[in-house]
């Protein structure tokens, strides 16, 4: 049995060129750092070309909430218009993670979203994007949302 699963774990490929370990430089590191960081300040607005320009067609997003959503669902809640009582939202990410293997790169970060005006409530995600490069753009292609729980009050 250890050995079946140990051959298992050495047949896995290694990346788009089979030489590609996750460990390995992302070549193109400052261009998904820079559309992250494009997106997520177009986020904040509800900018709905940011977020078609965002997202592929093909798009699967899991929501912190466990509901899977899609590229057109997206964009039809932005275009129907924010929710008046819900207050605005500014978005950070920290602690950025990049791992590419050829045309595809994971993106893993910190969301932080800072809710309200004056003294705004922050939230914390754990955020892992799956990208793809085609005709030389970055699409999320995948999505995956985990909200951080509060620390616990003492």
């Amino acid at each position: 049995m250890i050995r079946l699963v140990a051959s298992m774990i050495l047949a896995l490929p290694l990346g788009a060129a089979g030489t590609a370990r996750a460990d390995d430089r992302a070549p193109d590191a400052a261009e998904l750092k820079a559309l992250l960081e494009y997106f997520l300040e177009g986020a904040s607005r509800n900018d709905v070309a940011v977020h078609e320009r965002f997202w592929a067609d093909e798009l699967i997003y899991t929501r912190s909430a466990g509901v899977r959503t899609d590229k057109a669902e997206i964009l039809a809640g932005l275009k129907a218009g924010p929710d008046p009582a819900e207050p605005p939202t500014t978005y950070s990410a920290e602690d950025v993670r990049i791992r590419q293997f050829g045309d595809t790169a994971i993106v893993a970060f910190r969301l932080v979203g800072k809710v309200g005006g004056d003294k705004p409530e922050t939230q914390q995600y754990l955020n892992t994007g799956t990208f793809l490069r085609r005709d030389g753009e970055w699409r999320a292609i995948a999505w995956q949302a985990t909200r951080i729980p509060e620390p616990a009050a003492q």
